[in-house]
């Protein structure tokens, strides 16, 4: 037998799970070649080691089960379950929740994960999936500015939903949590933050979601450091989302690519992971790396910066008002001014605001209630606050009273304002019926790092979107017991406290 007979043979057989079968001219031109690689490449892929990123990241995500937090990280991360867990009650009774809970109910399967504000339970794939939906259901979610994400959305569902599965008591689920938070922040960091998603179109939320998602869930199951490399390894194979999702009207698909595909990703991650499946022991580093694909002026360094000094966490905004971004700082000042003044809405001839024009775009003269800054500030005239229930009622924006405040309010761009970005600074300016006129500037939203919400704000907040859905009594019991999980044996002692 010649050699390219015996070489076809083998070939038949499957290399690299290829069947070949080439004519003796093939394999004479391009066989040779094509061999070498597939028969080298095992021996190539095992001489590439693990590089020192990879091994500091994954040394330290397997030892967070067991590591104690500091307290000030324990308390924000008490706060942003919370707040992450209200915004899935709420999101459970607006659109994009409703078709989260159709497809919860569909599967009619029973399992061992909760789907807040619902009545069935799911397995922790699809709860993750779920849940993270329903957290990003609307615009109330945490967000973290730096790596452009809303963390909470994808790392919350997916640690809930296998500390659900694996009976976590609640400090673990805590220490899960702090850590999706400081790997999937980090992981758009490393790549380039805002620079990597203006220049690739690619979905920031959606990749620190995944990885911080993979991360909490290996927490969870309480993967060694190999576990933890594949993990990695298996959420940059399913990394995705891109810029698409500005053109969702309904905010379904943005509920999706913010929080449950990142989250159900994060889980699958780690249930393949615990299951055996083995993986890349370096996806960081190396031909044809993850950072080396995506991203062109990446740092893969910034995912190990100060890390277990620094907990994102700390660093991660908590939204006061259940509006979009850049009406937050617009409301903090409209409220500042009646604080100080003491006017009333009938006192009111002018309300101008100032933002900058690529913030001001977003929510200039919108047709949705809570991303319509003219909307918004109105109610706030006529209200004297805005509730979750006024910022969703669709029939307000035709009700005369509001529509009488509303032509009150004019939107100015202020060029200068754009030099401060990513800071959303806004100036409102009000004209009083007595000739008087006043200003408020706000360069730190109330929730943000550097003016952030205290406990009490952050309690209130989650009040105002659970008790309307789950009840006074049982909103009150949630809370509590949520910002209590240290002392929490058995994380399913939540599920009848988030359930209708």
């Amino acid at each position: 037998m010649e050699l390219w007979e015996v070489l076809q043979t083998a070939a038949a057989a499957k290399i690299g799970g290829v069947t070949l079968g080439w004519s003796r001219r093939r394999f004479v031109s391009h066989g040779a070649l094509a061999l070498g690689a597939a028969l080298s490449a095992p021996t190539r892929a095992s001489a590439q080691g693990v590089g020192p990123v990879m091994a500091e990241v994954s040394r330290y995500m397997a030892a967070a089960a067991e590591r104690a937090l500091p307290a000030e990280a324990v308390e924000h991360a008490k706060n942003h379950i919370l707040d992450t867990v209200a915004a899935m009650v709420s999101g459970s009774e607006l659109g994009p929740g409703q078709v989260a809970l159709r497809f919860a109910r569909a599967q009619g399967a029973r399992g061992s994960a909760t789907v807040v504000g619902g009545n069935v339970t799911l397995g922790p794939l699809d709860a993750a999936l779920v849940n993270g939906t329903l957290a990003h259901a609307d615009e109330t979610d945490d967000s973290h500015g730096l790596s452009q994400s809303h963390p909470g959305a994808a790392v919350v569902p997916a640690a809930l939903a296998l500390g659900e599965d694996r009976r976590l008591d609640g400090a673990h689920f805590v220490r899960a949590v702090v850590l999706g938070y400081d790997v999937g922040t980090r992981l758009t960091m490393a790549l380039g933050g805002v620079a990597f998603r203006d220049e690739s179109r690619r979905s920031t939320h959606a990749y620190a979601g995944t990885f911080g998602a993979a991360a909490a869930a290996g927490c969870a199951i309480g993967l060694d450091e190999r576990g933890m490399r594949w993990l990695l390894d298996y959420a940059s194979q399913q990394a995705a989302g891109y810029a698409v999702w500005g053109r969702d009207s309904e905010h379904i698909e943005k509920a999706f690519v913010f929080g449950g595909m990142p989250a159900r990703a994060g889980v699958t991650a780690a249930m393949l992971v615990s299951a055996g499946w083995t993986g890349v022991d370096d996806v960081l580093s190396g031909d044809d790396n993850f950072f080396r694909v995506n991203a062109g002026n990446e740092n893969p360094h910034t995912l190990v910066d100060a890390l277990g000094e620094r907990y994102e966490i700390a660093r991660t905004d908590i939204k006061k008002w259940t509006v979009g971004s850049p009406i937050q700082a617009p409301l903090d000042a409209l409220e500042l001014l009646r604080a100080r003044h003491g006017f009333e809405a009938a006192d009111v001839t002018e309300l101008v605001v100032r933002l900058a024009p690529t913030v001001g775009a977003v929510v200039d003269g919108r047709d949705i209630p809570d991303i319509c800054l003219q909307h918004m500030l109105a109610v706030m005239l006529v209200d004297g606050t805005v509730s979750f229930h006024a910022a969703h009622d669709a029939a307000r924006m035709h009700d005369p009273a509001v529509l009488h405040e509303r032509a009150k309010v004019r939107y100015v761009p202020d060029e200068s304002l754009a030099a401060l970005l990513p800071a959303r600074v806004a100036i409102v300016e009000v004209a009083l019926r007595d000739g008087a006129r006043h200003s408020a500037r706000v360069e730190a939203v109330r929730g943000t790092v550097r003016n952030p919400m205290t406990r009490d704000e952050v309690v209130a907040k989650a009040r105002d979107l659970i008790e309307p859905v789950l009840g006074r009594n049982r909103a009150g019991r949630a809370i509590e017991t949520l910002l209590a999980l240290e002392t929490l044996r058995d994380l399913r002692a939540v599920r009848p406290l988030l359930q209708r």
